[in-house]
């Protein structure tokens, strides 16, 4: 029976509310009907998947609209179209079944579905005996979605979606396209109005910005090398393996000749050798998912799942890990479930209704960047950020997950005056829909995933971030790996701040650290954060005329890396970048033919040998039987010693001189008489210091020492049983 024309109108149109009624084939009395809508054609012959010729249908619209009758019983089916002497192909998308199945439409429901990431977004898969792209979207409060593209001439009345009622998914099976095709989707609200077009949340690749439009790719690579790295770092504790992280923003670290982003192939050729060289241990990626805003860096993402196309494709970052592991070293990503922007193609009232986020802005909406709160009491927005979570393990590989922002999650009064908040149900101003949502978070990555760490960002004091989230343990226990010292960073910093005659007013600016360092699993983290927005570098940071500037930077970066705690610095510290970071250029590699440049660089990578190969400096980072005060209270000579150590490895004794004074026969007890190996001097001639030292080691007696201690350096002396 012909539908009326008002049907047939909005079919056309783009609008029916349930396009699979009409289109497509389905039995009759008088056998098989078919109805598609094919413009430009005139004529329609039909054939069965098979190749075998089944029936023809006739133009009844000059919009486009065909019918007709073939033979059999209701099967996939294609079209060959003719016009004006061409000839084309068109497999009828309506004439294939759904994808998804009772048991997603449970778990999505429940919120519980760990592999949301293999059954929304678009996925390259054979169904029903065709090649093709399944696309799936979650939009409940919808009256009509559908996928536009380069495919189908951007033309929402040729796919729109089936809607799976119990869980407002939207899904389609479109035959005959594969990789690189550029789609978005065309959104109905309830009452009528139709959207901006929206890039697919969980699209896998998206085009190069400025366009927005999301493109059907496959994640990552099928080929891995590095089971050997993954096996090994979920064998281990990583608390007791030395960690030294290699923060880099992709698109800033190296530039090509004509001023481009390298792809993760000429990365891979340049960063991970240096890496390698230096000896850290581990790179951290700032945000790698799409983003359409360069001076965001990322941190305001638009394609939590595909990492950015200014790089190249997603393969490229998956060949970048594995080539990393391949040559020992870890990726981390920065990993951002605190916020998203809110550009028209992107989440922000992604059906018409604050769907990912709160509809009242002091819940929804972030003063700091202007950006949307997710609702983490919503399961299905939970479970859309776990995946994603889940997703960059598995698919890529990524050693580890370091979450941004976590204090602004915690806190529902985050940088908001009174009556710029809403309380809790207790009337306090814990955020516990985001706890459990770190928790849970936490949790899965975990328990799939044993060799992976999640590293939070937390400014604050809250209790328990890196205790383990419990199903039924502390409530405010988030189960991270580790956190940012946070304390560390402005505590110290301040310090190399001030003129060395001021420092011994304060002294505990350095020794107070001590007093908390082992009440959570630490990084200390000098981060891209401290040189930027007119913050200077940190050779700027430093107090003094450019020698000491020098100066004070290797004194502080040799205390650091005999700190208990992992480390991590941010690219072109390495060397003593003279200019803030920006985003917009390279670092300044030239200056490495400075020698006080050179020497800066020297000292980091000598720094992460030693770090890496003593035990005692890095097996009891998180633990207190790992250090000992040896002199905690020589204000007057701004000196701090102290003793690290690891069961069955020689300790190592850490001397910082914070003063541009020699101290010559500077008298210190050490645990064991012998000889003590200075394994590090900040002041050492080749690091661009003024030589001043010990000659190699010193001799204990009456576990008794006299040392010279360089200007403004540190020295490292270990034992040699």
């Amino acid at each position: 029976m012909k539908p009326p024309g008002s049907a047939l109108d909005a079919l056309l149109a783009g609008t029916h509310a349930d396009p699979f009624s009409l289109l497509g084939p389905h039995a009759g009395p008088e056998g098989t009907f078919v109805r598609a809508i094919l413009p430009g054609a005139e004529e329609v012959v039909v054939f069965a998947l098979s190749g075998e010729e089944i029936g023809a249908m006739g133009r009844i619209d000059p919009r486009g609209l065909f019918e007709g009758h073939v033979t059999g019983a209701p099967q996939p089916i294609r079209y060959r179209c003719r016009a004006a002497g061409a000839e084309w192909w068109v497999g009828d998308a309506y004439s294939f079944g759904p994808v998804l199945g009772p048991l997603d439409d449970l778990l999505i429901a429940q919120g519980t579905h760990l592999r949301l990431f293999d059954k929304l977004g678009a996925h390259l898969i054979d169904h029903e005996g065709a090649a093709g792209v399944h696309f799936a979207v979650w939009a409940p409060n919808a009256s009509l979605v559908s996928v536009v593209g380069d495919f189908n001439d951007w033309n929402a009345a040729r796919h729109p979606m089936r809607l799976r009622q119990d869980i407002g998914t939207w899904e389609i099976f479109v035959p005959d396209i594969a990789e690189g095709r550029a789609y978005k989707y065309r959104i109905i609200c309830a009452d009528g109005t139709e959207l901006p077009l929206k890039a697919d949340p969980f699209a896998f690749a998206s085009e190069v910005r400025p366009s927005t439009a999301s493109l059907t790719a496959r994640p990552a690579k099928p080929d891995w090398g590095d089971a050997d790295h993954r096996a090994f770092w979920s064998s281990v504790d990583p608390r007791r393996q030395p960690i030294s992280i290699y923060e880099v923003h992709p698109g800033s670290w190296q530039q090509d000749d004509s001023g481009w982003f390298l792809t993760w192939d000429a990365m891979a050729e340049r960063l991970i050798p240096y890496v390698v060289e230096m000896g850290f241990t581990h790179i951290e990626f700032l945000p790698v998912n799409e983003h359409p805003y360069d001076p965001s860096w990322g941190y305001q993402a638009t394609g939590l799942y595909a990492p950015s196309s200014r790089f190249g494709g997603p393969d490229g970052f998956a060949r970048f890990i594995d080539g990393a592991h391949r040559a020992g070293i870890s990726v981390l990503i920065d990993w951002v479930p605190a916020h998203f922007p809110t550009d028209a193609h992107g989440l922000a009232h992604f059906d018409g209704t604050a769907l990912y986020e709160h509809e009242d802005p002091r819940l929804g909406f972030h003063p700091d960047w202007n950006t949307a709160i997710y609702n983490f009491g919503r399961r299905e927005v939970a479970a859309f950020l776990l995946n994603n979570a889940l997703f960059w393990a598995e698919r890529y590989h990524v050693d580890g997950l370091r979450v941004d922002a976590v204090a602004s999650m915690l806190y529902r009064d985050y940088s908001r005056q009174d009556g710029e908040w809403i309380p809790n149900a207790d009337g306090g101003r814990e955020n516990w829909e985001a706890v459990e949502f770190l928790q849970a978070m936490n949790r899965a990555v975990y328990g799939a995933h044993p060799g992976i760490i999640t590293m939070a960002e937390e400014s604050t004091s809250w209790p328990g971030v890196t205790q383990p989230a419990y199903y039924h343990g502390a409530r405010t226990s988030l189960g991270f790996g580790f956190k940012w010292n946070m304390g560390f960073m402005h505590d110290t910093l301040a310090y190399m701040a001030r003129d060395p005659v001021h420092r011994r007013h304060h002294h505990d600016e350095i020794t107070f650290g001590l007093v908390y360092a082992f009440s959570e699993n630490f990084v200390l983290p000098l981060s891209h954060d401290e040189v930027v927005h007119g913050k200077g570098s940190l050779l700027n940071k430093m107090s003094g005329d450019d020698w000491q500037k020098f100066a004070n930077l290797r004194a502080y970066y040799a205390m650091m890396w005999g700190y208990p705690g992992k480390k991590l610095l941010f690219m072109g510290q390495e060397f003593a970048q003279r200019r803030e970071w920006s985003e917009a250029r390279p670092l300044d590699w030239e200056l490495l033919d400075a020698p006080a440049h050179a020497g800066v660089q020297a000292l980091i990578r000598d720094l992460n040998h030693a770090y890496r190969n003593v035990p005692a400096l890095h097996a009891r980072d998180c633990e207190d039987d790992g250090f000992e005060w040896l002199i905690v209270d020589d204000r007057e000579n701004s000196v701090f010693a102290w003793l690290r150590k690891a069961p069955g490895s020689a300790p190592v004794a850490v001397i910082a001189n914070m003063t541009p004074r020699v101290h010559h026969n500077y008298r210190i007890s050490l645990p064991h008489d012998g000889q003590w190996n200075e394994i590090i001097n900040s002041d050492g001639a080749l690091y661009g210091g003024s030589g001043q030292g010990n000659w190699g080691a010193v001799t204990v007696t009456g576990q008794q020492a006299s040392l010279t201690l360089p200007p403004l350096a540190t020295i490292m002396l270990q034992f040699s049983d």
